[in-house]
């Protein structure tokens, strides 16, 4: 066990990084930060602060030679640098899996591998792989298959034609042509598996996107046939990656009821940000307890949620490039509101600038208040 008290490091610096502060924080430890930005939303709240690229070898060892501990707030940290810093102090989660969950075709091949359905798709390596692609892929998106996230990296194409112009518009990079399917809603599941293997599983969020970037994530805590079957698809994933750490498994759900993976992500998420105010535990915290081999907390929904996320765009709630503060005053004056910003310097249209979790007795009560917040900051989406 690593004792309160001593340092934890973290590799990225922005908002999934500062709440991770606040959690590791909150249970006694010490945290840096190695991120090659001057400043950021988690080198403002870190108590140190290596300022250095992810493959920087000076940086790196810096980071091993205080830490005990080192996990990462974003997937696409170099393997190698992961790799690396294990020789050193304890990773998580360990290059091996994030390594795979870093490219696309890697990773729909290994969760296949575990026996979950994922959607049908083609690996593109060339236009020679667009031109042999079957007929049934076609409409579909076209998605890079390293750094793509927030809908970035991806082109809707109705035809090879428009594939191959979008794949030689990404630059000729590896990509993922996936079929366009009949969803019916998408799902998540956050879970943390321990240095042990033991594991503990959050309850389901359904996830609306605007623009590809997630919108409201809704929870209500309810089991059924659907949701079990998500969650026994992740505990799959994680046992079959040897993952330790915080893991998000995001689902398709299809018109005919049917379960596909669309992608994983090996780090908090997102959608698992209401556990902050509507759990026993948080994501940042169960994050905090693996790297320092403590037990698992508890995953209990306290009370059903809805999350909200908030873009850039609500400082600009009219056409134009004007400026306004969003009316927060009126926010926390909602019922159940918990209001959480990043403090990121500029707000600009389609960046993470906060969230907003609203809880209450009820889903229907909780889902009344934030509807109040999505007109009050006009919104994208309604819960």
């Amino acid at each position: 066990m690593i004792a309160p008290g001593e340092w934890l490091g973290l590799l990225g610096g922005g908002q999934l990084g500062r709440m991770f502060c606040h959690a590791a924080q909150s249970l006694g430890y010490r945290v840096v930060v190695l991120d090659p930005a001057s400043e950021g939303p988690a080198a403002s709240v870190a108590d140190a602060h290596v300022l250095a690229g992810y493959d920087d070898a000076t940086g790196l060892n810096k980071l091993a030679q205080r830490c005990r501990a080192v996990t990462t707030e974003f997937e696409n940290v170099p393997a190698r640098s992961l790799d690396s810093l294990s020789a050193h102090c304890r990773v998580t989660p360990g290059a091996r899996a994030v390594e795979i969950v870093q490219d696309r075709i890697a990773e729909k091949a290994f969760v296949l591998g575990q026996g979950v359905p994922v959607a049908p798709h083609a690996p593109v390596r060339s236009r020679e792989d667009l031109a042999r692609a079957p007929d049934a892929l076609f409409p579909g998106i076209l998605k890079v298959a390293r750094l793509g996230y927030d809908g970035k990296g991806q082109a809707r194409v109705r035809s090879r034609e428009q594939a191959i112009a979008a794949f030689h518009e990404f630059g000729d990079v590896p990509c993922v042509l996936e079929a366009m399917l009949d969803l019916r809603e998408e799902l998540s599941v956050v879970l943390a598996r321990g240095l042990d293997g033991e594991c503990a599983v959050y309850p389901v969020a359904r996830n609306d996107h605007h623009e590809g970037i997630l919108a409201v994530s809704t929870v209500d805590g309810e089991s059924s046939p659907l949701t079990r079957q998500a969650t026994d698809a992740a505990l799959a994933i994680a046992r079959g990656l040897d993952y330790h750490g915080v893991l998000c498994v995001e689902f398709f759900v299809l018109g005919d009821g049917s379960l596909l993976v669309n992608e994983i992500a090996p780090r908090p998420h997102n959608s698992g940000h209401y556990t902050i105010n509507a759990c026993v535990t948080s994501q940042f915290e169960q994050q905090a307890r693996v790297m320092a081999s403590l037990p698992l907390g508890s995953t209990r929904l306290l009370a059903p949620a809805v999350m909200l996320n908030i873009l850039g765009d609500a400082w600009y709630p009219t056409e134009g490039d004007l400026q306004t503060e969003p009316d927060w005053r009126a926010v926390l004056a909602v019922p159940g509101v918990s209001l959480h910003l990043y403090a990121k310097r500029e707000a600009r249209r389609a960046r993470k600038m906060g969230h907003v979790t609203v809880t209450g007795g009820t889903l229907d009560q909780a889902r009344a208040a934030a509807n109040e917040v999505v007109r009050i900051l006009h919104l994208p989406v309604r819960a």
